[in-house]
């Protein structure tokens, strides 16, 4: 069995709708040691407090996703930093920058992207990223304000993957790593230190080979570790526990009562 931590999935999406509870039920079967639920504006947060309660495995992160900000009022922050303070809740996120679905609002991206950056130090918690297409303007913000935490699915260079790591930072990486033409990606799983290594599903999306196009979801992780086990002539449980460990790390939780 290979031991997982998922350290970014959306069990609240209505992809889950019909079998969720089942679905997350056998998880603790399937060598499941943890996985975090991301927030992407207040109710979706509340959603992913909500699962955290109900599985001791998982736990919560809250945050307004950069898509998702038009939703975000002038009472925002305090609802998110009330959110925050469940003891299940591990990290502010998702947050961050895309500028590939909207252009024309990326000073309000920046501007929500800091604030809740200063949050998360205020409180002490690591940030889950988002950067998509935004990548000079996201390292610009980190390199400014220094938190802790994850660029999830990490899409751009080894070059600013080693800007990142400079940082202190972690990388996630998902099942990109396993399609076919993937060939950052894995220059990425290759070259990133491997204390800095996150494993994660984004699910459910994201899915990796053989899963590609359907419903994705934490033991899938095995796949990509595999693939990057292949990349750096490791073996796949070796990726699984160094993994393992800096989730455990990062998010502050202890190894032992999840073991």
């Amino acid at each position: 069995m290979d031991f997982i931590f998922d350290t970014h999935a959306h069990y609240n999406d209505k992809a889950f709708n019909e079998d969720r509870t089942d679905l997350l039920g056998s998880f603790t079967e399937s060598g499941i040691l943890g996985l975090i639920n991301c927030g992407t504006d207040i109710e979706e947060s509340k959603k992913s407090i909500i699962l955290s309660e109900e599985f001791d495995f998982i736990y919560s992160a809250v945050g307004f996703h950069p898509e998702e900000i038009s939703k975000a009022n002038e009472n925002y922050l305090s609802e998110i930093e009330r959110l925050a303070s469940h003891k299940k809740c591990v990290a502010i996120g998702e947050i961050g920058l895309d500028y590939y679905w909207t252009k024309d609002n990326k000073e309000e991206q920046k501007r929500i992207f800091t604030e809740q950056i200063l949050l998360a130090k205020k409180l002490k918690l690591p940030v889950i990223i988002h950067s998509r297409d935004a990548h000079n303007d996201t390292l610009e913000i980190l390199k400014k304000y220094k938190p802790q935490g994850v660029l999830h699915c990490f899409s751009g260079s080894v070059e600013i993957m080693k800007e990142i790591v400079k940082l202190g930072m972690y990388i996630g990486l998902g099942g990109a790593v396993t399609f076919k033409n993937a060939r950052v990606p894995l220059e990425v799983a290759e070259n990133v230190p491997l204390d800095r290594l996150l494993l994660e599903t984004d699910c459910p999306y994201m899915s990796p080979v053989p899963y590609r196009g359907k419903r994705n979801q934490s033991t899938y992780i095995s796949f990509i570790a595999e693939k990057i086990a292949e990349a750096r002539n490791l073996s796949k449980e070796e990726i699984l526990a160094a993994a393992n460990e800096n989730a455990f790390r990062l998010f502050n939780i202890s190894s032992k009562s999840n073991s």
